[in-house]
């Protein structure tokens, strides 16, 4: 058996480039929208996200610096996590430019601010599911050492669900109709998800 390449991340990896997000890939792509106290709208995407827990479901998505879907969630206490599928991919790409803050990426990006029904930020209208999200807590994240990192995670309760009917099938949620998108390794590398297989648990055994 050949030995594993081994390296300590805080040591250097001794490759072209960090493969950790090549690691642990695909990841969700939690697309944040949020508003300010003076109703400015903000929608960013984040590849740190994912669920938590279903009962209750939580939900949350790390931001590096303390940019404006955080702030914006701290000062309201809110969130959407909008899906991100194939047919948004452009759009999701476009929401991630660094611009100027009060600049509303979600009219830049030529999507509709659809109202939610329990919290005041916007839903994309075009995206098959949203999620309506309290916010829990944010959470400053350490090291091995203790001390502070620049990285924050937010994490909120869904309290609203919004299902574009058209990607129902049998009462299910069909993600391959979706095409749902996640982040990938390396600088521009996604995956969309267009088929799935089926493997159920085996039974619990015992007398």
């Amino acid at each position: 058996m050949t030995d594993a390449y081994f390296y300590e991340p805080a040591k250097g990896h001794g490759l072209p480039h960090d493969p950790f997000k090549a690691i642990v890939a695909p990841r969700p792509i939690g697309w944040i929208s949020t508003r300010d106290r003076q109703g400015r709208v903000n929608l960013a995407p984040y590849s740190f996200f994912n669920a938590f827990c279903d009962a209750p479901p939580i939900v949350g998505f790390s931001s590096t610096g303390r940019k404006d879907s955080l702030r914006n969630a701290e000062e309201t206490g809110e969130f959407v996590a909008n899906l991100a599928t194939r047919a948004l991919a452009e759009a999701v790409n476009l929401s991630s430019a660094a611009v100027p803050h009060g600049v509303d990426e979600m009219a830049m990006a030529g999507l509709t601010a659809a109202p939610c029904r329990l919290v005041a930020a916007p839903r994309v209208g075009e995206s098959p599911a949203a999620l309506e999200c309290k916010l829990l807590q944010v959470l400053r994240l350490r090291d091995v050492d203790g001390a502070e990192t620049n990285n924050h995670l937010v994490l909120g309760q869904v309290v609203g669900v919004h299902l574009d009917p058209a990607y129902l099938k049998d009462g299910l949620f069909d993600m391959t109709l979706a095409r749902t998108i996640a982040r990938c390794g390396y600088r521009g590398d996604y995956a969309e998800v267009d088929h799935l297989f089926e493997m159920l648990r085996p039974e619990s055994g015992g007398a």
